[in-house]
C-alpha cells in the first residue's frame, strides 16, 4: 500500500512538473521563428536552458520528497556550468536519465541527449525536446541503404547539423555509446567482450566532435550502478530504488580526434574506436569493482546512510 501511495504522489508531481514547464517552453517557442538564428542562439537559448534547468531542479525536488534513495556520488570538482562537454554513460534503465540530470544539473550546461527521430512524436515531451534543440538521429539499416544508396551519409549530416547549433552557447551533449539499454539477452547476442556493458558505438561521438571542432573541452565519462539490481521506471516511481551509485571522471579529448574523417579514413576510425574501447574497458572494471564493494558492505552490519 505504501508503495502505491508513493507511486501516485510521485506520478502526480511528475505530471504537474511536465505540464507546467512545457507550457512555458511552448509559449516561448514561437519567438524562435521570429528572430534570426544567431539571435535565437545568443538570446533565447540561455532562457530555454534556464527553464530546462528549473524543470530538472523540480524533478530533483519531487524525487527527494517521495524517494528514500541513497545517492553515492563522486564527480570532478572543477565542472563549469558555462563550458562545453560531451557526456557519455553506460545505459541500463530509463532511470539513468533522471539520475544523470539530478547529479549534473547546475554543474554543467543543461544535458541534451541524442534521441531517435521517432521520439519526436511522443506527446508533449517530443515537442519539448524539439524546442530545447535535442539532436534527433535518424538511423538507416543496411538493407534500407542498399535499396536507397542516396540516403547514405544522411544520418551523419543530421548529427553534424544538430551539433553546429551548439557552437554559440555552452552546451552538454549526452550520448549513450551502447545505443540501447543493457540486457543479458542483448549482451549474449552481441557476444560482448565486456562483462557489464554492450559494445560501444562511437560513430555519433566522432561526428559530433567533427562538427564542434575544439568546442568540447572534455568528455565526462559517467558510470551508473544500481547495487540492488537494475530498476525499471515503475520501480523508481514506487520507491523501490534504495541506492544509486554514480561515478564521473573527466577525460581530455585528443585534438586529432576533432578533425579526422571517421566515415572514410579507416586508420582514423580504428584509432578512435580503440580510444573508446580503452574507456569502456576501464568502465567495465569500475562497475565490477563497485559491485564487489557493495556486496562486501551488504554483508557487514550497517550503521546508517545519509541521503545525497
Amino acid at each position: 500500500m505504501r508503495e502505491k501511495i508513493t507511486a501516485i504522489i510521485a506520478s502526480t508531481l511528475l505530471f504537474i512538473n511536465v505540464i507546467f514547464w512545457c507550457s512555458i517552453l511552448f509559449l516561448l517557442t514561437p519567438i524562435k521563428f521570429i528572430l534570426p538564428e544567431i539571435a535565437v542562439r545568443k538570446v533565447m537559448d540561455p532562457i530555454f536552458s534556464t527553464v530546462a534547468g528549473a524543470w530538472i531542479s523540480c524533478n530533483s525536488g519531487w524525487m527527494k520528497l517521495t524517494q528514500n534513495t541513497v545517492w553515492d556520488i563522486e564527480l570532478p570538482k572543477n565542472l563549469n556550468p558555462k563550458g562545453w562537454y560531451f557526456v557519455s554513460s553506460n545505459h541500463q534503465s530509463w532511470v539513468d536519465i533522471l539520475a544523470l540530470q539530478h547529479v549534473l544539473n547546475g554543474k554543467i550546461p543543461f544535458l541534451k541527449f541524442f534521441l531517435k527521430q521517432e521520439l519526436i512524436r511522443v506527446p508533449i515531451m517530443g515537442q519539448a525536446w524539439w524546442a530545447l534543440d535535442f539532436p534527433f538521429m535518424k538511423r538507416f539499416s543496411k538493407s534500407y541503404l542498399e535499396k536507397h544508396p542516396e540516403m547514405k551519409g544522411k544520418d551523419i549530416e543530421t548529427t553534424q547539423e544538430a551539433c553546429k547549433k551548439f557552437k554559440h552557447i555552452p552546451t552538454s551533449v549526452m550520448n549513450f555509446f551502447e545505443g540501447t539499454r543493457f540486457t543479458p539477452t542483448k549482451h549474449d547476442k552481441q557476444q560482448s567482450p565486456y562483462k557489464h556493458l554492450l559494445i560501444p558505438k562511437s560513430g555519433g561521438f566522432a561526428f559530433a566532435l567533427n562538427a564542434m571542432g575544439d568546442k568540447f573541452q572534455s568528455l565526462l565519462d559517467c558510470t551508473i550502478v544500481y547495487p540492488e539490481g537494475i530498476p525499471n521506471f515503475a520501480d523508481f516511481m514506487h520507491g523501490r530504488v534504495p541506492k544509486v551509485v554514480v561515478r564521473i571522471r573527466e577525460i581530455p579529448i585528443p585534438a586529432e580526434f576533432c578533425q579526422g574523417d571517421y566515415e572514410n579514413d579507416v586508420e582514423f576510425k580504428q584509432q578512435f574506436q580503440g580510444w573508446v574501447s580503452d574507456i569502456w574497458q576501464d568502465k567495465d572494471k569500475q562497475i565490477e569493482s563497485l559491485s564487489q564493494k557493495t556486496l562486501m558492505k551488504a554483508e557487514q552490519p550497517q550503521a546508517g546512510h545519509l541521503n545525497y
